[in-house]
């Protein structure tokens, strides 16, 4: 099927205004929730470094925050030993990173199902994992000194943070995430009749497709399925094992730190998020 010229005009107009007008709103959500990480991270802090159960329960909560800030402090308690195995892990499972900002933008009514049922899934997740891990008894590089990202000092928080960190370098690494694969998309749908080759997949080839694409420590995987969701493409399973399968930048700073530790919790996370995409295929049957 051929594509008209000023179809891919339109189109790439559409969607570059739609662009837009998400990087301007997750720019300002991004700035405020920071400026309240940044405020009360001592307070955050206190709460979470309890018995395993408030930790785990904290971590998944903190996860459900948009933003990749929550994530990178669990990780740095869990470096440090503060926290366990279980928090790390839940936080990763309710984390949807800053693709949380673009999800409240483009899909609000079913970010908020979302982050409603990671915080409730990361809570097993991570309860389950405190149980596994203590039972093979797994050996993890805790401990040791890591500086945690600077959060900057509150008088210089609008340059640091919201000019610097987040105009500077989300705001365009953003753009293109967004109008890339929503340009991509349409016109794949324009003109090859992608929406009947997408919705005909196997529900569950596409659940093991996502889980798979989490383990990539980058945002654009889980905005596909983000867009693909948006165009009415996939079922809402498949978006909710993306997510929880998917860690945004949360695991950077243990990635550079422990690659073991690394792999166990990527291990987990993408078993659960399958095990949880199968069984809602199977009650949905």
């Amino acid at each position: 099927m051929s594509i008209a010229y000023i179809d891919v005009i339109n189109l790439a107009v559409a969607d570059l205004r739609l662009t837009l007008k998400i990087v301007v709103m997750v720019t300002v959500l991004m700035s405020i929730i920071g400026y309240i990480e940044q405020k009360y991270s001592d307070k955050i802090k206190s709460i979470i470094t309890d018995r395993p159960l408030v930790q785990i329960v904290s971590a998944s909560i903190l996860g459900a925050v948009p933003g990749c800030m929550d994530a990178f402090l669990i990780v740095s308690l869990y470096i440090h030993g503060t926290v366990g195995f279980g928090a790390l892990t839940a936080v990763m499972l309710s984390t949807a990173g800053d693709e949380a900002f673009i999800m409240l933008a483009l899909i609000p009514d079913a970010t908020l199902k979302i982050i409603t049922a990671t915080v409730f899934l990361g809570i097993i997740g991570g309860l389950m994992a405190e149980k596994i891990v203590s039972h093979l008894h797994l050996e993890f590089d805790q401990s040791c000194d890591f500086n945690e990202r600077d959060r900057g000092q509150e008088n210089g928080f609008l340059r640091e943070h919201v000019f610097n960190h987040i105009v500077l370098e989300h705001a365009p690494r953003l753009f293109l995430w967004i109008f890339i694969p929503l340009i991509v998309i349409d016109v794949l749908i324009l003109g090859f009749d992608f929406a009947s080759f997408v919705s005909g997949m196997p529900v569950l080839v596409l659940m093991v497709f996502a889980a798979l694409l989490g383990i990539i420590p980058e945002s654009g995987p889980h905005l596909v399925f983000v867009i693909l969701y948006s165009r009415g493409l996939i079922p809402f399973p498949v978006l909710l094992v993306s997510t929880l399968s998917q860690d945004g930048h949360g695991l950077l700073p243990l990635l550079s730190h422990s690659l073991k530790d690394t792999v166990y919790v990527q291990v987990f996370t993408t078993v659960f998020s399958l095990v949880v995409g199968v069984l809602l295929y199977i009650v949905a049957m």
